[in-house]
């Protein structure tokens, strides 16, 4: 099928399952949220409507465009995947929602590259047909932004792993049924060298995940408590001490994704559309902000169309995920300066004038995307390292096992 007849055919259907199905679009042109602002039950609502919608994607083919046909997939050119997507993003009705990002862009592609053959049977059918939601057990507490430090331990008894510790900044926990996670199995190695990924059922006993209120309003994140739980060896995620090569996959799609989400927050569109409600869009400073908004737009979609070339001629997720993210957190921090200019004192209270408070959604929400999935300093390393060869950065921790790097920093002065 021509890429042309398969957006056709992509359009029409889109149109008659969501009008099938009963969803009504629902469109706020002052919506402009980064991260949702819903009760649970709400939640819960568009969650249960995600499942039907991915069910019936899967069924009629839509699901997996660009995977292979043996687990599940239509084996067609990524140009194919990202059409629907983009006609997805334009016509489906539903809001999106994290943890349905993290189950399919993250976790089922890095179970689909990595996992066993048992282990895609298992769970890549119950993803691609929204039946199982899974969420990523990456950040701890006191790992800030290394990842690699984590403290959480799995502990090897038998065909079982007895996993203890927290991770935190969990996206959609409280509405997961499995979780991606990363755990120390060996504290006297280098800390990259010491890591196992498992996948966590959260059914199981000594599980608990707890909401975290953020200054946005919503309950995106969640820490999760993991209290003496076992593992059965078979739910291992690739070889044990090689659970760093699993995360930095994870991290790979997940960093490579972030330019594709251009309905997040709020728009250039939408900024044109306020500037122009409070008469504002003729001052020099306001456009030349918004330019930069425009731009950086326009440079996602080259980064896109760059990284499909990539993908296409056969090559994995790399460091330019990297670059893509930088570019997008840029984005979102552009669009947030640009609100502040145009709306001055209209952002900070509520005056009743529709699209103005609106957009501190936006404002408070854009930051937490300079830390997740790597922080902005983080993100610069790798591209400095692996895209341009500069020197690596200096580690006080070079050469020491986690353990001795661990003591040593609880035993130096604050």
């Amino acid at each position: 099928m021509s890429l042309p007849a398969f957006e056709s055919e992509a359009r029409e259907w889109i149109l008659t399952t969501a009008a099938r199905l009963g969803f009504d679009r629902v469109d706020d042109p002052h919506d402009v949220a980064v991260f949702h602002d819903m009760d649970f039950d709400e939640e819960q609502r568009l969650l249960d409507q995600h499942r039907t919608w991915q069910r019936a994607k899967f069924e009629a083919g839509y699901a997996a465009l660009d995977w292979p046909a043996e687990v599940g997939g239509r084996g067609l050119d990524s140009a194919f995947a990202e059409t629907f997507v983009r006609l997805e993003n334009e016509l489906c009705p539903l809001r999106p929602h994290e943890l349905f990002s993290v189950t399919m862009h993250l976790v089922a592609p890095t179970i689909n590259l990595l996992g066993t053959a048992e282990q895609k049977v298992e769970f890549l059918p119950h993803m691609l047909r929204g039946e199982l939601l899974a969420c990523q057990l990456f950040s701890e507490p006191d790992a800030g932004s290394d990842l690699a430090n984590v403290a959480t331990r799995a502990v090897r008894d038998g065909d079982d792993w007895v996993v203890t510790g927290q991770k935190v900044w969990t996206s959609g926990a409280q509405f997961a049924g499995w979780g991606e996670l990363i755990a120390r199995t060996d504290p006297d190695q280098p800390k990259h060298a010491g890591l196992t990924a498992f996948l966590v059922p959260f059914d199981a006993p000594g599980v608990t995940v707890r909401p975290i209120r953020q200054m946005s309003g919503g309950t995106s994140f969640n820490e999760v408590f993991l209290d003496q739980v076992r593992i059965p060896d078979r739910l291992r995620l690739g070889e044990i001490g090689k659970g760093w090569n699993v995360a930095l996959t994870t991290l790979a799609f997940e960093r490579e994704g972030g330019s594709d989400s251009s309905s997040i927050g709020g728009q250039f569109s939408q900024l044109v559309s306020t500037a122009q409600d409070l008469d504002r869009e003729h001052d020099p400073r306001i456009r030349e902000l918004m330019a930069r908004v425009y731009l950086r737009q326009k440079l996602a979609r080259v980064d896109t169309l760059l990284d499909r070339q990539s993908r296409d001629g056969g090559a994995a997720p790399s460091a330019v995920g990297s670059i893509r993210k930088v570019q997008w957190v840029d984005k979102l921090t552009a669009v947030s300066e640009a609100a502040r200019a145009i709306l001055g004192r209209d952002l900070i209270a509520d005056t009743g004038t529709p699209g103005t408070f609106s957009w501190n959604a936006h404002v408070l929400g854009a930051p937490g995307y300079s830390i997740a999935g790597g922080t902005d300093q983080i993100q610069r390393n790798i591209i400095a390292e692996r895209v341009l060869g500069l020197p690596p950065e200096h580690r006080s921790d070079r050469g020491l096992t986690w353990r001795e790097a661990r003591a040593a920093r609880t035993a130096s002065p604050r």
